[in-house]
C-alpha cells in the first residue's frame, strides 16, 4: 500500500512543480488565459483530448460497458461529425478580431445582454458538470483508502489542481494535459493487459463470453427517443452535443485561441476526434473485460454503484505499484479537465464581467492578480459541487446530462449569430429563454433520452429566435449596448 501512496504523491508533487515552473514568466492575462497565442496545433489537439477525458470517461465508460454493451460508441461517431462542423462553421469566427472568450462573439453580433446570459449559463453548467467529475475522482481515492472518505478525497484533488492552475495558467494547463494524457492512456493499457492475463483463457475467453452475452453490440437503429444510445441519437445528438461543447464552450474555445493559427486549431480539433474514438473504444473494452473477469471471479462484496467496478479491480486485483500508477492515471484524467475548467471559468469571469463592468481601465498586473483570485474561488465552488454530487447517480451520465441541459440554448444562439443576419438581440434572448423552458419541460415530463437534449434545445432556440426576428424585424435591440 505504501508504494501506491508514494507513486501518487510523486505524481501530484511533480504536476504541481511543472505547472509552477511553466507559469513563471507570465506578464498579463493573454499569457495567463491564452498562453501567448503561440501553442502548436499538435499540442492543442492532445490537450483537447485530455480535457474532455475526465474521470467520467476513465471510470464511467468501463462501468457502462460492464453493465450494458458498446452502443455508447455510436455517440462518439457523432462527436467526430460535430468537430468537423465546429472547425468550418465556428472557429473562423473566433479568429476575427481580438476575442478572449467565446461569448465576446455574441457581444459583437447581438450585444452585452446576450453575451452575459450565455456566459452565465456556461459558468453554471461548467461548475456543476466538473464538480461531478471531481467527485468521480474521489471515488478512486476512497477505494484505495475507505477511511479517507469522500470529502477529504475531493479536497486533496481539488487543492492540487487549484495550485498548479493558479500558478501556471493556460500554458501549464496545455502542457500538463499532454503529460497527463500519456500517463492515463498508459495506465488504461496496463490495466487492460492485466485483465487479459488474469482471465483464464485470455482474450479468446473474454471475446467468446462477451459475444454470447451480447456485450459487443454496437449498432441500434431504433427510432425510439427514449433509448439513450441509438445510431440516430448518437450521430445526430452526438453531433449537436459536440458542436455545443467544442464550439461554444469556453473550455474548448480557449484552446483554439491559444493556437498559433486558425488552420492549426481546425486541424487540431479534427485530429482529436480520431483519437477520442480510439480512446473510448479502449475504455469500453476494459468494461467488457471486467465483465468477463468477474464472471470467473465473482465480487466478494456487492457494488454500491456500478461506477465502482474499475476502481475496485484496480485496488483489489492489481499488484502494488501498478495499482498506484493506474490511480495516478485516473488523477491525471481528472486534473486535465479540472485545470482547464478552472482557467476557462476564471477567463469568462474576468473578461466577460469583471473587466468591462468593474475595472475597465486597470493595468495588466491587476488583471493577472484578479484572474488568479477567480481561479481559486472557482476551485472552491467545484469542491462544494463535488461534495453534493454523491447522491446524483451514474457519474458519466449525470455529467453529460448536466451539460446537455443548457448547451442547446447556447448553441442555438451561436447558430443565430453565425448563420443569420436578420436575428437581433431581443430575438436571441427570447430564443435562449424558450430553449431553457422547453428543456426543463422535456427533462421533467417527457420520456426522451438525454442524448437528444442539445438537439432539442438548439432547434428550439434557433426557431424561436428566427420567429421573433420575423415578428419584429426592425427591433432596435433595446437590450443591446455593446459593453
Amino acid at each position: 500500500m505504501w508504494l501506491d501512496y508514494l507513486i501518487i504523491a510523486a505524481y501530484l508533487v511533480g504536476t504541481s512543480a511543472l505547472g509552477y515552473w511553466l507559469g513563471r514568466k507570465q506578464k498579463d492575462i493573454q499569457d495567463f488565459f491564452l498562453a501567448g497565442r503561440n501553442v502548436p496545433w499538435w499540442a492543442i489537439s492532445l490537450s483537447i483530448v485530455a480535457t474532455e477525458t475526465s474521470t467520467l470517461t476513465f471510470i464511467g465508460a468501463p462501468a457502462l460497458a460492464y453493465a450494458t454493451d458498446l452502443k455508447f460508441l455510436q455517440l462518439v461517431v457523432g462527436y467526430f461529425v460535430g468537430r468537423v462542423v465546429v472547425s468550418f462553421l465556428l472557429i473562423p469566427s473566433y479568429f476575427r478580431g481580438e476575442i478572449h472568450t467565446a461569448y465576446q462573439l455574441l457581444r459583437e453580433r447581438f450585444g452585452a445582454r446576450a453575451k452575459n446570459l450565455s456566459s452565465l449559463l456556461f459558468m453554471i453548467t461548467r461548475a456543476l458538470a466538473d464538480g461531478v467529475r471531481l467527485f468521480a475522482t474521489g471515488l478512486v481515492l476512497r477505494a484505495l483508502n475507505p477511511n479517507l472518505g469522500d470529502l477529504w478525497s475531493v479536497v486533496i484533488m481539488g487543492a492540487v489542481t487549484i495550485f498548479y492552475t493558479l500558478k501556471g495558467g493556460m500554458i501549464a494547463v496545455v502542457w500538463t494535459d499532454i503529460v497527463q494524457l500519456v500517463i492515463y492512456l498508459a495506465g488504461a493499457a496496463l490495466a487492460a493487459y492485466e485483465i487479459i492475463q488474469k482471465v483464464p483463457g485470455g482474450w479468446s475467453e473474454i471475446s467468446g463470453l462477451a459475444s454470447v452475452d451480447g456485450k459487443f453490440a454496437f449498432l441500434d437503429f431504433s427510432w425510439n427517443p427514449g433509448f439513450t444510445y441509438t445510431f440516430w441519437s448518437g450521430v445526430i445528438g452526438g453531433a449537436f452535443l459536440t458542436t455545443a461543447t467544442h464550439g461554444t464552450d469556453q473550455l474548448m474555445v480557449q484552446r483554439y485561441l491559444s493556437c498559433n493559427s486558425r488552420r492549426g486549431s481546425q486541424v487540431a480539433l479534427i485530429v482529436s476526434g480520431a483519437i477520442i474514438f480510439a480512446q473510448f473504444a479502449l475504455f469500453l473494452l476494459i468494461g467488457t473485460m471486467l465483465y468477463a473477469f468477474y464472471h470467473h471471479f465473482p465480487l466478494a462484496e456487492p457494488l454500491q454503484k456500478t461506477d465502482e467496478i474499475f476502481p475496485r479491480f484496480i485496488v483489489s486485483e492489481l499488484p502494488r505499484g501498478l495499482s498506484g500508477v493506474i490511480i495516478a492515471a485516473i488523477f491525471a484524467a481528472a486534473m486535465s479537465t479540472l485545470s482547464g475548467s478552472l482557467n476557462s471559468l476564471a477567463s469568462t469571469s474576468v473578461n466577460d464581467f469583471y473587466r468591462p463592468y468593474f475595472r475597465p481601465e486597470a493595468g495588466p498586473k491587476h488583471y493577472l492578480r484578479v484572474s488568479r483570485l477567480f481561479t481559486f474561488c472557482w476551485g472552491v465552488v467545484l469542491i462544494g459541487v463535488a461534495f453534493l454530487a454523491r447522491r446524483w447517480g451514474s457519474v458519466l451520465e449525470v455529467g453529460l446530462t448536466i451539460a446537455s441541459f443548457t448547451f442547446g440554448s447556447i448553441l442555438g444562439v451561436f447558430l443565430l449569430a453565425v448563420l443569420t443576419r436578420r436575428a437581433h438581440e431581443l430575438a436571441a434572448i427570447a430564443g435562449m429563454v424558450a430553449g431553457l423552458f422547453v428543456m426543463l419541460a422535456v427533462h421533467l415530463h417527457a420520456q426522451i433520452a438525454w442524448t437528444w437534449y442539445v438537439t432539442i434545445g438548439a432547434v428550439t432556440t434557433f426557431s424561436v429566435g428566427m420567429l421573433m426576428s420575423w415578428i419584429w424585424p426592425n427591433s432596435p435591440s433595446p437590450l443591446g449596448s455593446k459593453t
